[in-house]
């Protein structure tokens, strides 16, 4: 079935992969950004169409919708991509904490706005899907000191995952996923994985017949919280 797919931060890494991947296996991809200029040349490179978004603007997260309901109107599969990760150094004892309040107004706000405006759209939809791109850096039973604003960011999305499963997860099945250390700007060129391997959880999940639902996944297997 030809789903209609918008993924936030697709302009480079995990997420234009991700809708490459998902253009060629021929669906209707919105690939979004806060960059016009990158987010268009993104778009023209993998076959999506573009659509201007800052998801830590809640203001433009609302004209996003609005236009995407007025234009498109339908919805099957929300990919919550866009994320930041601070490198300062910083550990949980001396971070400034107008990092973490700006990591986590976009990393979990995003998501959060997006996912409440956007579930009347695919609670209509025969086959309604939320994918929020997770990290095991937030995984309870790994947390550390270090990285602490995108670590918290990451456990605070595994938590907004499970909150709208209890409510939607009857009509939209909604999951978290990691996608490993991956090699782009954000993981470095030290990074184990391509970039074609961490998307592609995010694209099983978004297409496949049969996936779990209210869980936390990576390699297509279920992970601890």
């Amino acid at each position: 079935m030809r789903k209609r797919i918008i993924v936030t931060g697709g302009n480079r890494g995990i997420g234009k992969e991700i809708c490459r991947q998902l253009v060629d296996l021929g669906h209707d991809v919105v690939l979004t950004a806060r960059s016009v200029e990158k987010g268009e040349d993104a778009a023209i490179e993998v076959g999506a169409k573009f659509r201007e978004l800052d998801v830590s603007n809640e203001e433009n997260i609302r004209e996003f919708v609005h236009k995407y309901k007025d234009e498109i109107g339908e919805l099957d599969v929300l990919i919550n991509n866009a994320a930041i990760m601070v490198s300062d150094g910083k550990d949980v004892l001396d971070i400034d904490l107008d990092v973490v309040e700006k990591t986590v107004r976009t990393n979990v706000y995003g998501p959060w706005h997006l996912i409440q405006q956007l579930s009347p759209l695919l609670e209509k939809s025969d086959d309604g899907r939320v994918i929020n791109i997770s990290s095991g850096m937030g995984a309870i039973d790994d947390l550390s000191g270090n990285h602490p604003s995108y670590r918290i960011s990451k456990t605070a999305l595994n938590a907004l995952t499970i909150m709208a499963h209890d409510r939607i997860g009857a009509s939209v099945k909604i999951n978290s996923m990691c996608p490993g250390w991956v090699r782009t700007d954000m993981g470095g060129d030290g990074a184990s994985r391509p970039v074609e391997k961490g998307a592609e959880t995010a694209v099983w999940l978004a297409t496949a017949d049969e996936i779990p639902n209210g869980k936390f996944l990576r390699d297509k297997q279920v992970i601890s919280w």
